[in-house]
């Protein structure tokens, strides 16, 4: 950079330099022959939420007013986004956004002038709520976008409400929308292959479980409890074993004379059991 005085035009801003670097964020303001460091104002980045319909003839909602926060929901947790705020945070990239919502507010004509209300957008909160309302009913299918926090996914409305207030006509919402993945479509021959390696992958696991079991066979004085404290360390196990070997169970209480097995009450000598892993 040059250490004599000049004049560098940034984006919508005249800088002075002089004699070595300022610092930034601030400008000179020239007062007789010395010069005034001064802030320059850091423009806020423009946030915009709108909402686009599918479709060749597309249709575009725009909210006039942002709401406080918006809430993100990525698999199991939420995430919320002070959107007035300065300085606003993005989503992380490779987040997968699951669901978004915000409690908002439609202004009535009097107040259409508001700082908050956004001039070119705003409509009639009776509008602003029939065309919501139908999108929900319709199941109709929604780029929604929100500028400066990157938000751009394919949506529909899951829940939608709404509370009347004042003397102003204006409205409180609250707003879900839900992500809407695209289905896929199976050729017959895919679906067969698909069919095939599902029965393939349940097959290996009853493979894998059968071999991961033991077996056992019942001594004179054994008890389910007593099985089940040496197999796993506790006889409160005992009903695994009893689920798992009910019909071998009750079949040797009735060769024995035995209606039943009284739950697994009565188990007998040389009875050969399944140990579940």
């Amino acid at each position: 950079m040059s250490s004599e005085t000049g004049i560098i035009h940034g984006k919508g801003q005249t800088v002075l330099r002089r004699k070595g670097p300022i610092n930034e964020g601030k400008r000179k303001k020239r007062t007789s022959d010395s010069y005034l460091m001064e802030k320059i104002p850091k423009k806020k980045a423009s946030i915009n939420i709108k909402l686009v319909t599918a479709g060749k003839k597309k249709k575009k909602f725009v909210f006039p007013a942002l709401p406080e926060k918006i809430t993100c929901k990525s698999a199991a947790k939420y995430q919320s986004f002070d959107i007035l705020s300065k300085g606003t945070v993005k989503i992380p990239k490779g987040t997968e956004v699951k669901e978004v919502s915000w409690e908002g507010e439609f202004f009535g004509k009097s107040k259409k002038k508001e700082a908050i209300v956004k001039k070119s957008a705003w409509k009639k909160p009776s509008a602003c709520v029939k065309t919501l309302e139908n999108y929900m009913k319709k199941g109709t299918v929604l780029n929604l976008i929100v500028t400066g926090i990157g938000i751009n996914l394919d949506v529909t409305i899951s829940s939608f409400q709404t509370v009347n207030y004042g003397a102003y006509g204006n409205v409180r919402y609250s707003i879900t929308f839900v992500e809407k993945r695209p289905l896929k479509i199976y050729t017959t021959k895919e679906k067969k292959k698909t069919r095939k390696k599902k029965t393939k992958s349940r097959n290996e696991a009853d493979q894998t479980q059968e071999s991961a079991d033991s077996s056992y066979t019942v001594k004179q004085n054994d008890t389910l409890w007593k099985i089940s404290q040496e197999h796993y360390g506790s006889g409160a196990q005992w009903t695994r074993i009893y689920d798992a070997n009910a019909g071998t169970i009750e079949e040797a209480a009735r060769r024995n004379g035995k209606s039943s097995s009284d739950h697994g009450h009565w188990i007998y000598a040389g009875t050969t059991l399944t140990i579940p892993a």
